[in-house]
């Protein structure tokens, strides 16, 4: 890289680097954020939703600052990074003429502004995206043994961040088929499969829950165009804001002249072809496509400086833009300046109210991986996501929360009235029902399996096993069973009891790691008659019935 920087250059560099440094600061966490601090609390080579990077950006992060600055310093570092990066990617010498220029168009850019201090998956994304970039531009200069490893290296990166950029490596790779006879890129290939072993063996020893949920088991809806199209389309704009006409015109302008040029208009190209069909088939959210930023800011600046209209509007809308962002950023922090209220808001308030009347009492949140992490993160008491058949799982699901709320007094929250011994009021209005319980104990790991596929029909025999992961006996009787159906979309219409038996009625407890075979006969649908997937829940100690079998196949 050359480190002969333009002064105007370091000094805009530092502003932000300033600016998100004290945003980091004085900002409440948001809810992904707090989960991923509860990812840190434990490094792993995997999570239930992403790969690990993240975790390990917040651990470093609290190795420098304690607060929320402990989990966003990395995310500082890294955006700034990003820009210097990209900064070095453009050999243009004519650049150091238009260094303002290049900031006003990077930090208009709506969430790519965002992720300059919150610390999501993304946030990795977007910097090794960058260098990848970077790196891919000097092997393609002189391929290399240094710069295969490098590249090797780095596309590990990309994959540790967020399992979307294998999009983006994909698509630089299309764009260069004769990659194939490059003994250098295949170095990189292996050597990034090589550093990638570690969560490959995490998904094994984790019966692959993260790619199972992702591509299997997340319910969607029946196509919608304006919630799925039109949608996908309205974020194109909102990646940009008002400099979007600009940005996607010195986008259509771009030609592919040389290799490296190529590589980045198939990856934004290809980005959005590829969202714009999965856009028929479910709803895509704003941040799956902002990788498209990276690519763009080279096309773009190269573009604004060669034509002067483009560099005169995106100079100006992208100045609207920074003046924008910038309000709705002190909104963040100071809620009157808000026009939304944003998840930002409140949330250290509520949890105050509530710490100053159990004290360090353990809390079990009824269906909600945001609510816990916050709670634990500005209160310290241990907390749990206890998931039921209205949720989803997540990765209170697979690690040892549950462990450490078990056979203690805790306050049950959720959002049902019913019972309550205390009530407690968020800014907004919002309000959160705490029950007490005073010997609490779940078995959300145990796993129901049906043999697939089904051949249902109502009042039919059907055989399923029950699993028992943990290290100790749970005595039957504490447990009931139910079945559920679901429709085409893995949407679960019918939700009803069964009283399975086991060939041995004498059984009166499942021993630890051991696996029992039930009998039962499927009740009549009351509203799907033909369902398209079954699954079987189990509800311990009167709780409601959990998420503990597969969405199974019915022929």
């Amino acid at each position: 890289m050359k480190y002969k920087l333009p002064r105007i250059f370091i000094i805009l560099l530092g502003i932000g680097f300033l600016i998100n440094l004290l945003q980091s600061y004085f900002t409440p966490l948001i809810f992904d954020e707090a989960y991923y601090w509860h990812y840190a609390q434990k490094l792993s080579w995997g999570y239930f939703d992403h790969p690990p990077l993240v975790a390990l950006l917040i651990k470093i992060s609290g190795f420098f600052f304690d607060g929320e600055l402990g989990v966003r310093f990395m995310s500082c570092v890294l955006s700034t990074a990003t820009l210097f990066i990209l900064w070095s990617t453009i050999d243009n010498p004519k650049k150091k003429d238009y260094v303002v220029h290049f900031f006003v168009l990077a930090y208009s850019m709506t969430l790519l502004n965002a992720y300059g201090f919150f610390t999501l998956p993304d946030t990795p994304l977007l910097f090794f995206t960058a260098l990848l970039l970077y790196v891919y531009k000097r092997f393609l200069e002189k391929p290399s043994l240094l710069w295969g490893v490098l590249m090797g290296i780095t596309m590990a990166g990309l994959m540790y961040s967020k399992y979307h950029a294998a999009l983006v490596i994909i698509f630089i790779l299309l764009s260069n088929i004769k990659l194939v006879f490059n003994k250098y890129a295949w170095l990189s290939v292996f050597v990034a499969l090589l550093c990638y072993v570690p969560h490959f063996l995490w998904l094994s020893q984790n019966d692959y829950v993260t790619i199972n949920y992702h591509l299997f088991d997340r319910p969607n809806d029946p196509y919608n165009f304006k919630k799925y199209t039109l949608g996908y389309f309205v974020n194109l704009v909102a990646l940009f804001g008002l400099t979007f006409p600009w940005v996607y015109w010195g986008l259509f302008k771009a030609k592919a002249n040389d290799k490296f040029t190529r590589a980045l208009l198939f990856l934004v190209y290809g980005v959005l072809i590829f969202f714009f069909i999965s856009s028929f088939n479910r709803r895509i959210q704003t941040q799956w496509i902002i990788v498209i930023s990276i690519p763009l800011i080279i096309i773009v600046f190269r573009f604004m400086m060669e034509n002067e209209i483009a560099k005169k509007w995106i100079y100006r809308m992208g100045l609207v833009n920074i003046a924008i962002i910038l309000y709705l950023r002190i909104g963040l922090v100071y809620e009157p300046m808000s026009p939304i209220y944003y998840e930002t808001h409140g949330n250290i308030g509520l949890v105050e109210d509530v710490a100053e009347k159990i004290g360090n009492m353990p809390l079990v949140f009824e269906n909600s991986y945001r609510n816990a992490p916050i709670f634990e993160f500005y209160s310290g008491n241990n907390t749990y996501s206890l998931n039921n058949e209205s949720y989803r799982l997540n990765q209170y699901s697979i690690d040892d929360s549950e462990s450490k709320v078990q056979h203690q007094k805790i306050l049950y929250l959720s959002g049902r009235a019913t019972d309550a011994d205390e009530i407690f009021t968020k800014d907004n209005g919002s309000k959160m029902y705490g029950k007490y319980i005073d010997n609490f104990e779940s078995f959300r790991k145990l796993k129901t399996l049906i043999e697939e596929p089904v051949d249902f029909k109502a009042g039919q025999e059907q055989v399923f096993q029950l699993y028992n992961p943990y290290d100790f006996d749970i005595d039957l009787n504490k447990l009931q069973f139910n079945v559920a159906y679901m429709t085409d979309f893995k949407i679960v219409k019918d939700r009803l009891p069964i009283k399975p038996k086991l060939n041995n009625p004498n059984i009166t407890s499942i021993g630890a790691k051991d696996t029992l075979t039930y009998t039962f006969n499927f009740p009549q649908p009351r509203e799907l008659k033909d369902p398209t997937y079954v699954r079987i829940g189990v509800m311990e100690n009167k709780l409601i019935y959990g998420i503990n079998g597969k969405n199974t196949k019915v022929k």
